[in-house]
């Protein structure tokens, strides 16, 4: 028994591609949305104007429900362009801006309603419970 070894004649695929043999792809890389610095800035001049305002509360000694209503008020308004901006929540889809916007304000409904209920609590007691003289 003899080993013969049969070569065959002919091109040997090669493993590496050739640039004639496979189409030109421009391949482009998106970034990610990149927003203006302006409006940073201007978001940054707000907060500044609105946390001057929640301090000119406090230095020209308002006091009450003014006071109080006027703090809520720049807090809000403070959360909520931090929130727009900073957080890219104005650039959202609906649905998740829902699912984080919406249970806080369902929890300061229902703060309003044990407000409203406790004044409502406080008259009984004293209608009730109040020491007669």
């Amino acid at each position: 028994m003899t080993n013969v070894a049969v070569h065959a004649e002919g091109p040997e695929p090669s493993l590496q591609a050739h640039a004639h043999d496979t189409p030109t792809s421009r391949t482009t890389h998106v970034k990610g949305q990149q927003h203006p610095i302006k409006l940073y800035l201007v978001v940054w001049g707000w907060l500044f104007v609105l946390s001057t305002c929640s301090f000119l509360v406090d230095y020209f000694g308002l006091q009450g429900n003014l006071r109080w209503s006027l703090i809520v008020l720049f807090m809000v308004l403070k959360a909520g362009l931090i929130v727009a901006v900073f957080m890219h929540m104005a650039w959202e889809r609906l649905a998740l801006a829902y699912a984080i916007l919406l249970p806080p304000a369902v929890v300061l409904v229902f703060v309003t309603i044990m407000v409203l209920e406790s004044g409502y609590t406080h008259l009984l007691r004293v209608i009730f419970f109040a020491p007669t003289a």
